[in-house]
């Protein structure tokens, strides 16, 4: 499936469930408005004299998702952030990273007509700590080449369009005005693909990173964006999140869009227990040209604010 596909299946679906909910009306209340959870998963195995073989490990990931909303006349302003951090520990190789998102979005809506806003919109997305790839072969000690790490990468993106809003459950978000600035405030590092082995790394002061100059420290990109959020219920204790947004850069390549899709579905257990799956796909071929895929699953411990 190539990433045109990808697009047409999500808007398809998107917009099936705007003419599903068309003739639904939902009068909002002016002031705040404010949910959000905190989820802690959890994952462990262990082994005592098991002859099959198996590592002890324990993981856990640690999840925020909150909005912040607020509603004054024909003004709206809407606040949702995302974060996650996860951690493993096993037997052979201590404590790793499992998980790190940091995803903060605004947008700030006048209301023109019905459902329809003029708005201007700014996302931000990083990470917590240094990221490594464990996944070669290099001879060396692996954490003294971060791949990752706050503010290495960081994406700022602000721009002006249009929001069209149903509820807080359903919107999408146009902005054909659009700045995106990619930041990479330290020195971080890649795998040389043209090494048959492996086993040099790419230094972001002497080659391309995330489509950042050798040396530099920061990407300008002017394009079009666009976000759409669907929640839905799928059944009785199943709910199913959806945050679709893609970026295409008018100045360098506009037929290379970037894509960032996130499905967080929750079924229910009861008020304090759940099963959680997240999965994210990106693709953005400054970063890495291919799909990106990111998948988190277990048992989740909740506590609503």
């Amino acid at each position: 499936m190539n990433k045109y596909l990808l697009i047409a299946v999500v808007l398809t679906a998107s917009f099936s469930a705007f003419s599903q909910d068309a003739d639904e009306e939902e009068t909002p209340k002016e002031g705040w408005s404010k949910s959000g959870k905190i989820t802690l998963l959890i994952n462990q195995t262990a082994f005592s004299n098991w002859q099959a073989g198996g590592d002890n490990s324990f993981a856990g990931n640690l999840n925020i998702n909150y909005d912040i909303n607020y509603i004054k006349g024909d003004w709206l302003w809407d606040n949702k952030l995302l974060a996650s951090y996860g951690l493993t520990n096993n037997d052979d190789d201590g404590i790793r990273k499992t998980d790190d998102q940091l995803d903060f979005n605004s947008i700030l809506g006048k209301k023109l007509i019905k459902k329809w806003n003029t708005s201007f919109f700014m996302n931000f997305k990083s990470q917590f700590t240094n990221g490594y790839d464990y996944n070669s072969d290099f001879l060396g000690d692996n954490e003294d080449f971060p791949t990752s790490g706050l503010l290495k990468p960081a994406y700022l993106s602000f721009g002006l369009g249009l929001l069209w809003k149903k509820s807080n459950d359903l919107y999408v978000n146009i902005s054909p005005i659009t700045a995106k600035i990619t930041l990479i405030t330290d020195e971080i590092f890649s795998l040389n693909d043209d090494d048959p082995n492996n086993l040099f790394y790419e230094s972001s002061d002497m080659f391309e990173t995330f489509g950042v100059d050798p040396g530099a420290s920061s990407l300008f990109e002017f394009g079009l964006n666009i976000r759409a959020y669907y929640k839905l219920d799928l059944m009785k204790n199943i709910n199913m999140e959806n945050i679709f947004s893609v970026f295409s850069n008018y100045l360098d390549k506009p037929q290379n869009v970037d894509i960032d899709y996130t499905m967080n579905l929750v079924m229910k257990i009861n008020d304090v227990f759940s099963t959680n799956l997240t999965f994210q796909t990106i693709y953005d071929d400054n970063a890495y040209k291919g799909f990106q895929i990111r998948e988190v699953f277990g048992l989740g411990l909740n506590f609503g604010f």
